[in-house]
């Protein structure tokens, strides 16, 4: 499989510096509390979504602070496979017990030093229930002491409420678009549905542009 961790993998590349740069227009989002918690989502499948998250939160790390990257894809997620990972047990299976207890067993470390995962466990029958349980809300106020930043790995918007959801739990959310592939009017209605439930968007990231060299991941920018 492809190391999808270019932040690591290449740190000089203009994907990484752009990452950074993003990393720092979240650091400074803030108007009058520092962002700590933010939600990567998109419209559809297949924009990207866990490449952004994976290297913004391999970022944060990378600048020295604890972090928490959280699969919240219950049905799809990816982010065990990108580390490696086993994903014998997860997010869905830990929000059926006592999250302020049992967290920890949950939570795997990473290669990447500062780094932690929680990924997304068995496919429940009900990602939505789980997630609008009040333990997500627990869960969240108890890794929050825990870790510098949170990045949540959630759903695509359009089709799925689980998202949307979550954006009540974070400081901010990110839409990630694809060019040539993300489509005007689906943009649109990711836009007003996070509207729609008070989310605070931070801006857009639009993925899979090319750079002069024609690098496949090439610029990203918010």
């Amino acid at each position: 499989m492809k190391d999808e961790i270019i932040v690591d993998k290449n740190p000089k590349s203009s994907v990484a510096e752009a990452i950074r740069i993003i990393r720092t227009n979240l650091e400074f989002s803030g108007v009058d509390k520092k962002v700590r918690s933010v939600l990567i989502t998109s419209s559809v499948p297949s924009e990207g979504k866990s490449f952004i998250s994976t290297n913004l939160a391999t970022a944060f790390a990378q600048n020295g602070s604890k972090v928490l990257l959280m699969d919240c894809d219950m049905r799809k997620g990816r982010l065990h496979k990108i580390f490696g990972i086993e994903n014998d047990k997860g997010l869905s299976n830990l929000l059926l017990e006592n999250v302020e207890v049992r967290f920890n067993s949950y939570i795997r470390r990473t290669r990447i030093e500062n780094l932690y995962l929680l990924p997304k466990g068995v496919v429940p029958p009900n990602p939505s229930e789980l997630l609008n349980s009040p333990k997500t809300k627990v869960l969240l106020r108890t890794l929050a002491d825990k870790f510098d930043y949170i990045i949540l790995d959630g759903t695509p918007v359009n089709g799925l409420t689980d998202s949307l959801i979550l954006t009540k739990y974070v400081d901010k959310t990110v839409i990630v678009a694809s060019l040539n592939k993300t489509k005007t009017s689906e943009l649109e209605f990711t836009k007003k549905s996070l509207i729609s439930v008070g989310a605070s968007i931070a801006g857009v990231i639009v993925n899979r542009t090319q750079d002069i060299h024609g690098s496949y991941y090439g610029n990203y920018y918010e």
